[in-house]
């Protein structure tokens, strides 16, 4: 009678571990045949209680409907991502303005932007390479809002840099005080494709992959 009782106290034991851990490891019949061999294997002098009993099946109940939740989720989701690739399709085409700071050198341009919260005294343009290095400096316009300026590939002595490279912009604007003035960049371009191999629809603009909920202005 002890080897039984043992055996029910640990396949007791086990299930309720089991429960913790089963949206990991378990499958709603894992999980029912654990319960079914621990009423096998109970003593039948000391059954598991009602109250330990009830507990197990909430706790199988509540897996359940987890499990169900989870494949709904991920069947959502899978639906979702092929409405946003197909919505994003429309894009291509279309040029578009999207909140960014680089872009790849494509036909020796590449057409930035940036966006100013206030009118400013000075503005400083820097364009970047993808290791940081800076290949050109010059000044900007410094009107409040929106700003454009087209980068002509060309490095501050004028050497022509071969399309491909994937280049930043960085603006440093103030005020006549010498405060600085916050804003944001934007890239512009004609969109070419749609790239949602990472399981998100990204717009492509030559090699430069950028989310739609970044675009903020398109023309056709």
């Amino acid at each position: 009678m002890t080897s039984i009782t043992t055996t029910a106290a640990t396949t007791s034991t086990a299930a309720t571990t089991a429960a913790a851990a089963a949206s990991a490891s378990l499958s709603s019949g894992d999980f029912l045949n654990i319960l079914v061999t621990e009423m096998q294997n109970q003593d039948p002098l000391d059954p598991t209680s009602t109250t330990d009993f009830t507990t197990q099946m909430t706790q199988y109940a509540n897996f359940d409907q987890q499990s169900t939740l989870n494949t709904n989720l991920s069947a959502l989701l899978t639906s979702f991502n092929s409405l946003l690739t197909l919505n994003s399709s429309n894009y291509i085409g279309q040029t578009v303005t999207a909140k960014a700071d680089s872009a790849t050198l494509t036909s020796g341009s590449i057409a930035f932007g940036y966006s100013l919260d206030s009118a400013a005294a000075s503005t400083t343009l820097t364009v970047s390479d993808s290791s940081g290095n800076a290949v050109w400096t010059g000044s900007g316009t410094t009107t409040a809002g929106s700003n454009s300026f087209t980068w002509d590939g060309k490095t501050t002595d004028g050497t022509q840099l071969a399309d491909g490279g994937t280049y930043s912009l960085t603006v440093s604007a103030a005020d006549s005080s010498g405060t600085a003035i916050s804003g944001y960049t934007t890239i512009s371009g004609k969109v070419t494709g749609i790239d949602s191999s990472s399981g998100t629809a990204k717009l492509l603009i030559g090699t430069t992959a950028l989310d739609v909920s970044s675009v903020i202005g398109v023309t056709s």
